[in-house]
């Protein structure tokens, strides 16, 4: 397969297009990475016409065709490559996969929301928003529970779909004064376990680049 075949279209510190380069990693797909400007000002040509809908990335171009939101495109690249060569993703039992699902979107729609609250947070409202915070990710450790992986004893799809955002828990911790490994020492297991994975570790970038990023974006002094 050659490097134009598959084309990723992100910003660096966009979580939801880690899952992305993450999974494709996984499943050992050479693929070509293009660096993307999320200001809406300054969307490009390329992200016009691959998400004319949403105008966003991340964008997956397979072989000239675009696949957009990074949950769909989670399970387009589990179809995609599927087979003895390649890793499976999605759990195999039908009540497993829904399950999967639904955690995905719990984080896409729960947890984004709440760390976006939590970060613009001031004053009283930050120790609201950190309680707030600490209970989504509570939450899905109860999930995660006793298991190496949010799958079992394998790295997976919901693995993917979350170990991104442990990039801005470096950051949870600075702006609301409180220690993961106190709160979710299960979580923080699971975390290392996960970037001690190539596919992660070359794939999440600097915590602390991250924060501070995300200080300019919500104005935290």
């Amino acid at each position: 397969m050659s490097v134009s075949d598959d084309v990723v279209v992100d910003f660096w510190a966009n979580g939801f297009g880690m899952r992305v380069r993450i999974a494709l990693e996984e499943k050992g797909i050479i693929y070509e990475y293009k660096e993307e400007d999320l200001r809406i000002a300054h969307r490009s040509k390329l992200v016009l016409e691959m998400n004319p809908v949403r105008k966003s990335v991340p964008i997956l171009i397979h072989k000239g065709k675009p696949v957009c939101d990074s949950a769909v495109i989670l399970e387009f690249i589990d179809e995609t490559w599927e087979g003895d060569s390649f890793p499976r993703l999605l759990p195999e039992d039908t009540f497993e996969r829904a399950l999967t699902r639904f955690w995905v979107h719990f984080i896409d729609n729960n947890l984004f929301s709440t760390q976006t609250k939590f970060l613009k947070s001031k004053g009283e409202a930050k120790e609201e928003g950190k309680n707030e915070l600490i209970a989504d990710l509570k939450l899905l450790e109860g999930f995660l529970g006793d298991k190496l992986y949010f799958g079992g004893n394998k790295f997976g799809f919901l693995d993917i779909a979350f170990i991104p955002f442990s990039s801005m828990f470096d950051g949870y911790e600075s702006h609301g004064n409180f220690k993961l490994e106190v709160e979710c020492p299960k979580l923080a297991a699971w975390v290392k376990r996960c970037l001690a994975r190539e596919s992660v570790s070359k794939v999440l970038p600097n915590p602390v680049e991250m924060y501070e990023l995300h200080k300019k974006w919500y104005g935290i002094e």
